[in-house]
């Protein structure tokens, strides 16, 4: 399966998983309760790892890379999610999560091969012996540095797509499929979780997805340096991972100098010192995304550099962060604003969200630029086949019908008629991928692209915060999972790609006209480019 469409489908998964899921969340105790440590003031539903699992295994299962290396990353997955569904359900303590941890790594290193055996600074190799029990002890606290970097509202899942998104550019540049397939897969998983945890979050992720992000982000850069780019700095992992290795290790430093139990969760992370300035919540984020990122560049960039550089790289940038925090808490600095005022990000923030023209001005392009696409789409497609034409010509008569009788259908019956039109050129796109006008092409890609950003920002900031699946949600896990099917048929898997998400943008700008549009005439004119598009399809098809 084309890695670009196990991103796909890890969003859609996702983003269909958690919902559900969130909706047993109380009767399950998986349900974050406020306490002085943390940073919501409400109970909030620990089902996002549920999502980002969900979203990341089933790419790769339908891929059906079963060798014993993926089958011990598939295994150890699997392992920390019911031991992180445990801890977010019962609150386990730290040594039943060590256990499961332990069992994790231990697989991937025993069964799976998969161990350290160049590392920094050394210009040996390390014998087994020595190699893979440091690996084991790699891995474990690269699943706690995860774990505990999740703190606010966004952060962890952020951290997380940087890292993984520069894994997968060196995935590409290493020429491993392996790193580019899972690193893609949770890309995806997190994308759909991000949907619902952005701040005021629904979700959050919990200890089951943290510390799955925590295994994979682990298992791929050792992975990366040890098997698939041996060239590349063995100190390449700490630019890779970046602010939350360096948070642990000064947390854990703060709790040994204190005398305090190293696995008491205290309130002394990064982000926690932040907010201790004055920050609010969305500078904190914005602050640690920005150097996480300086990170995770500087690692592409300097990936060949040597150990030493790489190191000294991450030293100095870290350095800054501590300085500048140790420097602000010295001298009792605050951020310039009065106590509990918004900051001026925030105040963006609210009369952006606030602001009407986020509203109309989206749903205007939605209502008329979706009827023109799925007119268009019927052009764009180069062949249509006889029976796929007289399908589309008895499908014609249910808007036909509506049209003419208002009264006389169920309103399930036409939304269902719009949806299969909408997923019609996709189908039609890969089962028969003959050439298209390149000057078509431009226009139609275009318009899909100004579509998709309209559609975007009239869900995430236009509309009521709605927690839950929409109908559309399921046909786009159905419909993908079909075009998955046509997708393994030798296509160019940019095609395969752009059609699904043609038919995903195009699903979600019929939803928002059928079930959110106050006016009459938006759905009317829905209707009639509906009928327009089967007609067309219908009669190119029989000619």
């Amino acid at each position: 399966m084309n890695p670009f469409f196990q991103l796909t489908l890890a969003i859609a998964v996702s983003m269909l998983v958690i919902p559900i899921v969130r909706h047993f969340a109380p009767r399950l105790g998986l349900v974050d309760l406020p306490d002085p440590r943390k940073v919501h003031a409400v109970p909030i539903p620990r089902v996002g790892g549920w999502g980002i699992t969900a979203g990341m295994i089933l790419p790769l299962l339908l891929a059906a890379r079963f060798e014993p290396l993926a089958q011990s990353f598939l295994i150890g997955t699997f392992t920390l999610f019911v031991f992180g569904v445990w801890d977010d359900a019962r609150t386990i303590s730290h040594w039943p999560k060590f256990a499961g941890q332990l069992l994790a790594a231990g697989v991937v290193v025993l069964y799976g091969d998969l161990w350290v055996s160049h590392v920094p600074f050394l210009d040996v190799t390390l014998p087994a012996a020595v190699g893979k029990p440091f690996t084991i002890f790699a891995l474990v606290g690269v699943i706690n540095a995860i774990n505990h970097s999740d703190g606010l509202d966004g952060l962890a899942g952020g951290e997380s797509i940087l890292s993984l998104a520069a894994l997968a550019i060196l995935g590409y540049i290493s020429d491993s499929p392996l790193i580019l397939s899972i690193a893609l897969a949770a890309m995806g998983g997190i994308v759909g979780f991000l949907r619902y945890n952005s701040h005021p979050a629904y979700v959050f992720m919990g200890d089951c997805g943290s510390q799955v992000l925590g295994f994979t982000l682990g298992f791929l850069v050792i992975y990366l340096t040890q098997v698939a780019n041996t060239a590349v700095s063995a100190a390449l992992p700490l630019l890779i991972l970046g602010v939350p290795i360096a948070d642990i290790l000064a947390v854990f430093y703060q709790r040994i100098r204190g005398g305090m139990n190293w696995f008491q969760a205290t309130r002394n992370h990064v982000h926690h010192r932040l907010m201790d300035l004055g920050f609010d919540h969305y500078e904190t984020v914005v602050i640690i995304y920005s150097l996480q990122a300086v990170l995770v560049v500087s690692g592409v960039l300097a990936r060949y550099e040597s150990d030493y550089t790489v190191a000294g790289i991450y030293a100095l940038a870290i350095a800054g962060l501590f300085g500048a925090l140790y420097l602000g808490e010295r001298t009792r600095w605050r951020v310039g604003r009065a106590r509990g005022a918004p900051s001026r990000l925030s105040s963006l923030v609210a009369r952006i969200k606030a602001s009407p023209a986020l509203l109309k001005g989206p749903l205007r392009v939605i209502t008329l630029l979706t009827p023109v696409l799925m007119v268009l789409s019927a052009l764009w497609v180069a062949h249509i086949p006889s029976d796929f034409a007289a399908t589309a010509a008895l499908l014609a008569l249910v808007p036909a019908a509506q049209l003419l009788w208002p009264k006389s259908l169920q309103p399930a019956l036409l939304r269902l008629a719009i949806y299969a039109t909408a997923m019609f050129p996709a189908y039609l796109l890969i089962s028969h991928p003959e050439a298209v006008p390149q000057s078509l092409q431009t226009v139609i890609t275009g318009l899909i692209v100004v579509l998709a950003l309209a559609v975007v920002l009239y869900v995430r900031f236009g509309t009521e915060q709605r927690f839950g699946s929409t109908p559309t949600d399921y046909l786009i896990v159905c419909g993908v999972a079909a075009l998955a099917v046509f997708g393994s048929i030798a296509v160019n898997s940019r095609q395969v790609v752009e059609a699904v998400l043609f038919a995903a943008v195009l699903m979600y700008a019929c939803e928002i006209i059928i079930g959110r549009t106050p006016l009459l005439g938006s759905r009317r004119l829905l209707q009639f480019s509906t009928l327009a598009t089967l007609l067309l399809i219908s009669l190119r098809g029989a000619f």
